[in-house]
């Protein structure tokens, strides 16, 4: 997805917080412009890339992540999207906005 936003001119960066207690640390890493905030279920993530995450460590890692959600300029839900479909949503967000 950042690859995908980065050839198309815009300055794009994952912050990887997952593994962070520290609810804002999204924002200490950096402090973006626009938050896109891109979810997944647990059943779905493990499909795409089976892990040994249990369903009560992605409840915990979701609760982790609850700060930089309600923060996010932009959710996207992706358990029926594929790639494409996140970056079409994601670039229809981006266009629609009017920088001043």
């Amino acid at each position: 997805m950042v690859d995908a936003l980065k050839a198309r001119g815009y300055l794009a960066r994952e912050v990887a917080q997952e593994h962070s207690y520290v609810p804002d640390m999204w924002q200490r890493f950096t402090q973006p412009d626009i938050l896109i905030y891109l979810d997944v279920s647990w059943q779905v993530a493990h499909q795409r890339r089976p892990t040994d995450i249990d369903a009560e460590q992605w409840r915990q890692l979701k609760q982790r992540l609850s700060h930089a959600q309600s923060h996010a300029d932009v959710y996207i839900q992706t358990d029926h999207l594929n790639l494409e479909d996140v970056i079409e949503k994601t670039l229809s967000f981006l266009l629609g906005l009017s920088f001043h």
